[in-house]
């Protein structure tokens, strides 16, 4: 498997015992599979339309990322939706 540098650093951080594990490390773990279950879950679906161009747009960012474009839009949406991602002022 290759890694990146990044990777190798947190690798050989790991290896070199630099790490301590967080107080309350299974109420925090758990809090976290939480969240992302409820992130990844789908329970319903919606209908949009939008420009050829705009869907084209969306599907050559998605396979850059490696994931279906749906999965981007989605993400896209949550992120704003919950204000991790702001409109660009010009």
């Amino acid at each position: 498997m290759k890694l990146t540098k990044e990777e190798k650093d947190i690798l050989k951080s790991v290896e070199n015992d630099e790490w301590e594990t967080i107080p309350h490390f299974k109420r925090e773990a758990k809090l976290y599979q939480e969240a992302a279950r409820a992130t990844l879950r789908k329970d319903k679906r919606v209908n949009i339309r939008m420009t050829e161009r705009d869907l084209v747009h969306f599907q050559k960012k998605a396979m850059e990322e490696g994931l279906p474009y749906q999965t981007l839009i989605s993400s896209i949406l949550h992120k704003y939706i919950s204000g991790r991602m702001k409109e660009k002022v010009s």
